[in-house]
C-alpha cells in the first residue's frame, strides 16, 4: 500500500468510527441486527446487478477467441467471472477503483482475450458505466421532482447538479485522452521519466491498446448496448436498497429508494481515491436520510448492510482470484497455457 493510500485509509477510517460513534454504536447494530438473514438475500439479490454489469463488458468482447485457433464465442460467464472478482478487489483492497479493472483485464486474458482487446473492452465498458451513472444520479433528483420545495434538497440538487458537471467533464476528458492514444502517451511519458531501460515493447503494446481502444469506439451499437447494461444495472440497484431497508424495519417506497441509491453512489463515487469510499458512504446515507423520512441509526446501518454484502460477495471473490491466479502460473509454469500478449 502506498502512502497516499495509507494515509486516505486512515482519514477514510477515522470518519466511519466517528459517525458510529456519533450516532451510538449500539443504536446502528441492534438496527442492523434486526435484518437477520435478510442481508443474505440482498446479497444473494446483487449477482442481478453483477449479471448487467458483465453484460455491459461482454457486449463489448469479440465474438470469437483468438487463441489456439478456437473459434467458439467468448462464453458470457467469462466477463461475470471478471466483473465478481473485479468488484471485490475494489470493495475490500486498498487499491482505489484502479485495482479491479487491471484485475478484469487480466482475468479476461487468463481466459483467452488478447491483453490489448481486453484492456479496451474494460477501458471503454469502464467510460460507460461512469456517463451512466451521472444519468442515474440525474434521473434520481427528476424522480423526486416532488420534494423540490425542501430548501434541503434544493441545496442538495444544486450540489449534486456541480458534481455532475465535473464529473462529467471528468469523463469528457477521460474518453478525449483515450481518443488520443491514452496509454501510448502514458507509457512514453514514464519511459522518459525512468529513461534507465528499453521501453519499446510496453510501448508498442500500449499502442495496440490504443488502437483497440479507438477501433471500439467505432463499433456504435456495441458501446450502445454497453452503456444500456450499465444503466440498466444501476436502476437494478436500487430493489437492492428497498429490500435492505425492509429487512431492517424502515421500509421506503421505491422513488426514495431510488434516490438512496442514485445520490448515495454518486456520492460514494466521488470518493473513489478512499479505498471503498469508506466514512464517505456513511456520511452520505446521513446527508439522505432525513429526505425519505429515514432515522440517522436506519441510514448507518442500510450503509452497514451494503457492506456486508460486500464481504458476503467479496471475500468468495478474492479467494477464488487468489486459487485462480495460483492454478494459472502453475499451467503456465508446464507450458499449458501461451503468454498473455
Amino acid at each position: 500500500m502506498t502512502r497516499a493510500a495509507l494515509i486516505l485509509l486512515s482519514i477514510g477510517t477515522a470518519l466511519f468510527v466517528g459517525l458510529l460513534a456519533w450516532q451510538g454504536f449500539g443504536s446502528v447494530a441492534s438496527t442492523l441486527l434486526a435484518a437477520g438473514w435478510g442481508l443474505a438475500l440482498v446479497a444473494a439479490f446483487h449477482v442481478v446487478p453483477l449479471a448487467l454489469d458483465a453484460g455491459a463488458i461482454s457486449a463489448l468482447l469479440p465474438r470469437r477467441r483468438d487463441n489456439a485457433h478456437a473459434h467458439h464465442p467468448l462464453p458470457v460467464r467469462d466477463a461475470l467471472f471478471a466483473r465478481w472478482i473485479g468488484e471485490s478487489v475494489n470493495s475490500l483492497l486498498p487499491a482505489g477503483q484502479i485495482g479491479g479493472p487491471v484485475v478484469m483485464v487480466r482475468q479476461l486474458s487468463q481466459r483467452g482475450m488478447r491483453m490489448r482487446d481486453a484492456a479496451a473492452a474494460i477501458t471503454v465498458s469502464t467510460t460507460a458505466q461512469a456517463l451512466a451513472q451521472i444519468i442515474f444520479a440525474l434521473f434520481g433528483l427528476l424522480m423526486f421532482g416532488a420534494y423540490a420545495a425542501h430548501g434541503a434538497l434544493h441545496d442538495l440538487r444544486t450540489a449534486t447538479l456541480i458534481a455532475t458537471a465535473v464529473l462529467g467533464g471528468m469523463i469528457v476528458g477521460f474518453y478525449y485522452a483515450q481518443r488520443r492514444g491514452l496509454f501510448g502517451r502514458l507509457l512514453g511519458v514514464l519511459s522518459k521519466v525512468f529513461g534507465r531501460r528499453d521501453w519499446s515493447g510496453l510501448v508498442t503494446r500500449a499502442e495496440a491498446v490504443d488502437a483497440a481502444v479507438q477501433a471500439m469506439y467505432r463499433e456504435r451499437t456495441r458501446v450502445v448496448a454497453s452503456f444500456a447494461f450499465s444503466l440498466a444495472g444501476w436502476i437494478v440497484g436500487t430493489v437492492e436498497v428497498w429490500l435492505a431497508l425492509r429487512f431492517l424495519g424502515h421500509p421506503v417506497d421505491w422513488v426514495d429508494a431510488l434516490l438512496l441509491e442514485s445520490l448515495g453512489q454518486a456520492i460514494r463515487g466521488a470518493a473513489f481515491m478512499i479505498p471503498g469510499s469508506l466514512g464517505v458512504q456513511e456520511g452520505g446515507y446521513l446527508l439522505l436520510a432525513p429526505l425519505v423520512g429515514l432515522p440517522p441509526d436506519a441510514a448507518l446501518a442500510l450503509s452497514l448492510a451494503k457492506r456486508a454484502r460486500e464481504i458476503l460477495l467479496g471475500l468468495p471473490g478474492l479467494l477464488v482470484l487468489h486459487f485462480s491466479e495460483r492454478s494459472w502460473q502453475r499451467r503456465r509454469a508446464l507450458g499449458r497455457v501461451p503468454a498473455v500478449d
